[in-house]
């Protein structure tokens, strides 16, 4: 019988400890800077690049893990920097894993690399699929894509919300639906070149929290693409639509999909910030000395505080497995990808929430960190899937109903 260990094998230790001593020389010491900017950390983002934690042969060695483990453990360490920042740096991963996971071999070799730039110009991508009308909702995407047999190309026409790295990126990778009446099964995903015409982000949102991360509405405007950005091609585009109006069960769709594949990563960013603001109340309580002794020798204070260690211990636990399943290609029969963000990204409030408690009036200044870490955390049970679409995936999962 093969042994069972949760023991990280040497390569793993090894990312782990070079990915937090980046995010606690480079990224932490910035943190408070690029929040108050609310500016995209373009000087970190090439540092990033300099030492090899930003492109695709970082996210390729990751991905090649037969755990599963090594993106969730970057992710952790590099978040528990700064999300924001991590965010500015790990922003592109969501539009290469859409390439990644719906591409073709010679669409991965031509628009990957194009995503990251290079060491001296780095470029980030964007992935646009939620609209001011379709964001759980992902059937009622208005965006469309029409097809141009004549000049073999694909005409994009809609708006696109809350788009990390929008109008700032290179290439975007964009949803739209081609037959509106088969829902998200009509749905396909599209690479839109750098400079192309018709792409336009013309604000920049301002964020509650993650604001080193560029956000923006994009419109499409008679955007033109060559066939070949149809990511996947026309051929199986054609033949999962065909299926679909037969009635078939569909493969899947375009956002869904490359969602499945980063929910437990972004659970783990999640962690990140978690463990941050636990760990500097854990050393804020063993310091902060009331009525003649440090406040963690109150007993509401050290549980409050235990609660904090488990209940990241445990969401840490849910986001491995659901990895090791990913990675293994083991069905999530019972929700286990949304399980993961679900209780990392509600552990991550909770646990900020606490710290700031825990801290009284400190942690409601900006001389300490948490307050930031605070606003990070919300966005985790919003973006990627709301709490409540995670608990839709899950409770459709175990009793097989179609739950509303």
């Amino acid at each position: 019988m093969a042994e069972f260990s949760l023991d990280l094998n040497e390569e793993q230790r090894d990312l782990r400890d070079w990915v937090h001593g980046f995010a606690a020389e480079v990224v932490r010491p910035a943190a408070a800077e690029w929040d108050a900017r609310e500016e995209t950390p373009w000087p970190i983002i090439q540092e990033a690049a300099k030492v090899g934690l930003y492109g695709f042969e970082f996210l390729a060695t990751c991905w090649a893990d037969p755990t599963g483990l090594s993106l969730p453990i970057a992710s952790e360490e590099l978040f528990w920097g700064d999300a924001g920042i991590g965010l500015g740096i790990f922003g592109t991963s969501l539009a290469v894993a859409a390439i990644y996971g719906a591409g073709t071999p010679d669409q991965l070799v031509e628009w990957v690399p194009q995503c990251f730039g290079d060491v001296d110009q780095p470029a980030v991508a964007a992935f646009c699929t939620t609209e001011p009308e379709a964001g759980s909702d992902v059937g009622s995407m208005r965006t469309r894509a029409v097809y141009d047999e004549a000049t073999d190309e694909w005409v994009l026409n809609g708006q696109k919300a809350y788009a990390t790295n929008g109008g700032i990126a290179g290439v975007h990778v964009v949803t739209a639906s081609i037959e509106p009446e088969l829902g998200s099964r009509g749905q396909a995903a599209f690479v839109v070149p750098p400079g192309t015409p018709g792409l336009n982000a013309t604000r920049k949102l301002r964020k509650l929290g993650l604001r080193a991360s560029h956000t923006a509405d994009v419109f499409l405007d008679d955007v033109r693409v060559p066939g070949r950005c149809l990511l996947g091609g026309k051929e199986a585009l054609d033949e999962r639509l065909a299926r679909a109006r037969t009635g078939q069960r569909a493969s899947g769709q375009a956002a869904m999909r490359t969602f499945e594949l980063s929910r437990p990563t972004v659970g783990a960013q999640a962690l990140g910030v978690a463990r941050a603001a636990y760990e500097y109340a854990l050393d804020y309580a063993k310091e902060r000395v009331q009525f003649g002794r440090p406040i963690i020798e109150n007993q509401a204070v050290a549980f409050a505080l235990a609660d904090m260690k488990m209940e990241i211990d445990a969401a840490r636990l849910l986001v491995w497995r659901a990895s090791w399943m990913g990675r293994n290609n083991r069905p999530f029969t019972a929700g286990e990808g949304s399980m993961s963000k679900l209780k990392a990204g509600e552990v991550a409030v909770s646990v900020t929430d606490k710290a700031v408690q825990l801290l009284g009036g400190a942690g409601f200044l900006r001389d300490h960190p948490v307050e930031r870490w605070y606003r990070d955390a919300k966005i985790y049970t919003i973006f990627e899937g709301t709490s409540e679409i995670q608990r839709l995936v899950i409770s459709r999962a175990i009793s097989g109903m179609q739950i509303r």
